[in-house]
């Protein structure tokens, strides 16, 4: 069956160029061109992956997706003509999965897409398998047990209080978890956490590794994620 995808941008020439694209590539696609309709489509259900414009009559483009992840985890890569950093950090923190900036060459957004769905499929296997038996709670720690990420939960833990992470800082820390004691490299953090194919700013996972920082080796005043000049980062335990 066809992945599909919904698409909420106002530019009606912009949306119906991205729709034909989408269309010949074997998606289905509905349209939205304002914030309350693409936001109220979202929340219907039913669709694979969310394209989301940030300059939205109605309801921003931001706002759909604050109220969105209130409820949804579906895959949003932000549409927008916004080239300022802050923009771009704002809608990943606000739990977007990817973002491209207009005017963009489709074959780079076919191929965020794919990356989108590939991490939402692997997902829904992963819980389907865990169905099929009692499963087996995964649970990764650091910090002599400080901190505890709970992977089927998914859910944070550090000195006994849950910590919010968006989609993309969780799988962040998951990685790093997984690998605890290697040092890994901004590459190899760019392939296994945000895809192989990825084209976006190199300096995402520096981005990412702040907002971890910043939510528990700031909070909680431990020294997780260790930075390893010219090469990259690592969890220890010391």
């Amino acid at each position: 069956m066809a992945e599909r995808i919904l698409l909420v941008e106002d530019e009606e020439k912009m949306a119906r160029m991205v729709e034909l694209e989408l269309l010949h590539e074997g998606y289905e696609v509905t349209k939205a061109f304002d914030g309350v309709a693409g936001l109220a489509q979202a929340e219907s259900g039913g669709f694979d992956l969310v394209l989301l414009d940030i300059m939205l009559p109605g309801l921003s483009g931001m706002e759909v997706l604050r109220r969105l992840r209130r409820t949804s985890d579906i895959p949003v890569i932000l549409l927008t003509a916004r080239d300022a950093v802050m923009d771009k950090v704002s809608g990943l923190d606000t739990g977007a999965d990817d973002y491209i900036t207009k005017p963009f060459v489709i074959e780079e957004l076919l191929a965020r897409i794919r990356a989108g769905l590939r991490k939402m499929a692997a997902k829904k296997a992963a819980a389907e398998n865990g169905k099929a038996g009692k499963p087996q709670e995964r649970a990764l720690t650091a910090g002599g047990g400080q901190v505890e990420l709970y992977v089927d939960r998914h859910e944070v833990k550090v000195k006994g209080e849950v910590v919010e992470l968006t989609l993309r800082e969780f799988s962040l820390l998951q990685y790093l978890l997984e690998n605890k004691g290697r040092v890994l490299s901004r590459d190899a953090l760019l392939e296994q956490v945000w895809g192989y194919d990825y084209a976006g700013e190199t300096n995402a996972v520096d981005v990412y590794i702040r907002f971890l920082r910043s939510k528990i080796d700031e909070v909680f005043h431990i020294k997780l994620i260790h930075t390893v000049r010219g090469i990259g980062y690592q969890i220890r335990e010391d």
